[in-house]
């Protein structure tokens, strides 16, 4: 295929108007239910559950198409382990002054602390990685183009397609991520972007009352 060859749009779907307003209303309904939990079941979730999720993912658009992200789907006992060793000490570090007042006033709301159980218990980790360096051909290795922000949309896309399967999530940014490369073995032009704890909720699962505070629509978008 030449680099500006095409093929005919045959997959699109139009609805008619009420169709379409319907699925609007029914899929803000849905992604309404989606929360971010702290406690986890360690109930089992199928890996072609979370292989179909990923793939979900990987549609999402990105600069030049080059696709600069890798998912680590992590199930191994003994990686989760390292894992939350790890976080829990940078996270130590956070809580006990490498965060400003304002950063740790802003996080009392949701009760977070450095302890991370969920790390060990939830059946799969996700840590999303960043390509520096890639291309659309996964064997080059080209500048790749809004990077954040192509891993940022696939990353969202991710958490959808989860939400969608029926499994809870939980975004965590430890701060630095290095470790999770060297844990997960990726390449020295990859960083991590975000991990994603993922699985079914606890029985005694619980949201923190600010995390419903959602800004109204007059207040995240503007009609011009």
């Amino acid at each position: 295929m030449h680099p500006h060859d095409a093929v005919p749009l045959e997959d699109y779907i139009e609805y008619p108007g009420d169709i379409m307003l319907a699925r609007s209303e029914a899929f803000y309904q849905q992604m309404k239910r989606r929360h971010s939990i702290r406690r986890f079941s360690d109930r089992p979730v199928a890996r072609e559950v979370i292989e179909n999720c990923i793939k979900a993912a990987g549609t999402a658009p990105s600069g030049a198409n080059h696709q600069p992200w890798h998912f680590a789907a992590i199930h191994s006992q003994g990686v989760k382990q390292q894992i939350r060793q790890q976080a829990e000490a940078h996270e130590q570090k956070f809580y006990s002054g490498g965060a400003n007042e304002e950063w740790l006033d802003a996080l009392k709301p949701l009760g977070t602390d450095a302890h991370k159980p969920y790390l060990e218990i939830a059946p799969w980790l996700i840590a999303v990685f960043s390509q520096k360096t890639g291309g659309p051909d996964s064997s080059e290795q080209k500048q790749n183009y809004y990077v954040h922000e192509s891993v940022g949309i696939a990353t969202g896309m991710l958490l959808t397609a989860l939400h969608n399967a029926g499994l809870a999530t939980l975004t965590h940014t430890p701060k630095p991520m290095h470790f999770l490369t060297e844990v997960c073995k990726r390449p020295d032009n990859e960083r991590a972007y975000m991990l994603i704890v993922t699985g079914y909720p606890a029985d005694d699962a619980t949201l923190p009352c600010h995390a419903l505070n959602k800004k109204s629509l007059d207040e995240i978008a503007s009609f011009l």
